[in-house]
């Protein structure tokens, strides 16, 4: 089977969208971008084939029969134990890699001690993996440094207590180890985890609501498709450091454009808020683009911003968003540069104003910067689409739709839960075109 790829190496994520020739989508993937960028491009791409395979499985499932959303159930059951069999292989590489980093006069009289100390520690996070990979399970993040990252903290700072042991040791050995780790794609046998997930699935339910052996056949069969990397176009921030010949790289401009065409074919604006910059974006029907504009002189009031305030506030990122929607009035923040907007966030929360009237401003400055941009693009011209990482911030579509209806009317805005794909996807349209045209 051919496929056509996009990837999107953005400052925080990188994406990957795989396309098939009829210009349908397989597969998508996302990964946190890291200083190496050939890893992150790997780790997006591997993510998005499967991804794939799940999308040709549910076809060979909707072939043995039954209700859609009992094969839709069934498939989200599969993935979960293919995702926990995936973690917890990462989590071994983890655990071996920093074995090795405990070396060293730093060590010297508590290495055994420290060695034990990492064996309970990983036991226990390999425990809790039925919980965290439970039915219904809710996780911040489905990013490996994450899940794992904030589960070795917690046991870690336990253990090193009860030792009497200094906990910033433990961190450092996790510290060294994960980078590492996080540069290695997940390898080991795709069929294996797959077919692992499988019968695990068999030991949960006792009725799946299909016959096991054909879906053990389904599975062989979907595993047995080749599939092709036919054609790759790399797009987004570093795309320059891409592993790809120049002329499979596009600008972000084009593939941003073209992947919000392709979403929604009636769109004519673009605005677009990622981790380092913001995008106003004017196309025509075709999704080719007329005009754009962009943020000129640093990330302000793009997703670095956004993740420099939840770390000033000691929160996490995805919790910005429902709390600023919680705000009773929303004050005029007086500055987006990052470093100036974190003084002044202190100053306000000295003051006694609250966390979530302070988020509530700072998102309406951010949107008040994007409506600058798209203003200097040519305004907007209905169909408009939000698209990137901010998009899927509530409170951020929340200003967006006041500032939209203020100054343009009632002007119909698309926002899509797949926004953060939306330059891989143009990328991987590209793709398709320069072989199938």
């Amino acid at each position: 089977m051919q496929c056509f790829i996009g990837i999107d190496l953005g400052s925080t994520t990188t994406k990957a969208v795989v396309m098939d020739e009829n210009c349908d989508v397989l597969g998508r993937g996302i990964t946190n971008s890291r200083s190496n960028y050939d890893t992150a491009a790997a780790v997006s791409k591997q993510e998005a084939m499967i991804d794939t395979r799940f999308t040709l499985l549910e076809r060979e499932i909707s072939k043995l029969g039954g209700a859609s959303e009992n094969v839709h159930a069934l498939l989200e059951d599969l993935e979960r134990n293919f995702r926990k069999t995936q973690f917890l292989e990462q989590l071994g590489d983890l655990e071996q890699t920093c074995d090795g980093h405990i070396t060293g006069a730093r060590f010297s009289g508590v290495e055994e001690t420290v060695r034990a100390l990492m064996l309970d520690i990983f036991d226990a996070i390999r425990e809790a993996a039925n919980e965290i990979y439970a039915p219904g399970a809710q996780r911040k993040s489905d990013f490996f440094r994450d899940i794992a990252g904030s589960r070795f903290m917690r046991e870690a700072e336990e253990r090193a207590q009860v030792a009497d042991i200094p906990y910033e040791l433990l961190m450092n050995v996790y510290d060294k180890a994960i980078i590492e780790v996080e540069n290695r794609p997940p390898e080991g046998d795709l069929r294996g985890k797959f077919l692992d997930g499988l019968e695990y699935l068999f030991t949960e339910k006792s009725d799946i609501g299909v016959d096991k052996d054909q879906l053990r056949t389904a599975v062989n069969t979907t595993l047995d498709i080749e599939l092709e990397e036919t054609y790759v176009v790399g797009t987004g921030y570093g795309r320059v450091r891409l592993p790809f010949p120049k002329e499979h790289i596009r600008s972000e401009i084009l593939c941003h454009g073209m992947g919000a065409h392709i979403m929604f074919e009636g769109t004519r604006t673009v605005l677009d808020i990622g981790g380092q910059d913001t995008k106003g974006i004017q196309i025509d029907a075709n999704g080719v683009v007329k005009n754009f504009q962009m943020n000129d002189r640093c990330a302000a009031g793009c997703g670095r911003y956004l993740g420099y305030i939840a770390d000033e506030m000691n929160i996490g990122l995805h919790e910005l968003g429902p709390i600023a929607m919680k705000a009773k009035k929303v004050p005029k923040i007086n500055s987006t540069c990052t470093v100036f907007a974190g003084a002044e966030l202190r100053d306000r929360l000295a003051l006694g104003e609250s966390r979530a009237d302070i988020l509530a401003g700072l998102h309406r400055s951010i949107i008040l910067r994007a409506m600058s941009i798209i203003a200097r693009s040519g305004g907007i011209e209905d169909q408009f689409t939000f698209t990137g990482g901010v998009a899927n911030n509530e409170s951020a579509v929340n200003e967006l739709r006041k500032l939209v209806k203020e100054n343009y009317g009632d002007v119909h805005i698309n926002i899509s839960p797949d926004s953060i794909y939306t330059g891989a996807l143009g990328g991987a349209s590209f793709a398709q075109r320069a072989v199938m045209a």
